[in-house]
């Protein structure tokens, strides 16, 4: 089986409460430390807290654009798909997840599904990879 962006979503049921959100913290926590090591080359992320999430943004219209999974969402085994069809969200609509996701309490603001405000408003989803 493959692990293209394209499969379906699965349904409801298994993205339900049933997955844990581990797996979607460990990718962000990845994502974020790859943002703060790209952020030092033009800004020190240390002082200009602006550099990493500008780049944070950047890499989720980026990769979750065009790819369905950011590099810290290919390691811990999890993607990002729009929540009707099941395919890539595309870049305009993965930038405004990761701005939205750059605010924080979005993220925090959680339906039934798991899915956060940042989610919803982008019309995405996040389904563990299917092997």
């Amino acid at each position: 089986m493959t692990t293209s962006a394209d499969q379906p979503v699965p349904p409801r049921s298994s993205i339900s409460a049933s997955q844990g959100l581990g797996p979607r913290f460990g990718a962000l926590v990845i994502d974020w430390v790859l943002c703060i090591l790209v952020a030092s080359i033009f800004a020190d992320p240390f002082r200009d807290g602006w550099a990493p999430v500008l780049v944070l943004v950047v890499e989720y219209g980026f990769f979750i654009g065009l790819f369905a999974q950011t590099p810290g969402m290919y390691l811990t085994r999890v993607r990002c798909v729009s929540w009707t069809s099941g395919g890539r969200i595309g870049v305009l609509r993965a930038l405004l997840r990761g701005g939205l996701l750059a605010l924080v309490l979005p993220a925090l603001i959680m339906d039934a599904d798991r899915r956060g405000l940042h989610d919803r408003v982008a019309g995405s989803v996040i389904t563990p990879v299917v092997r």
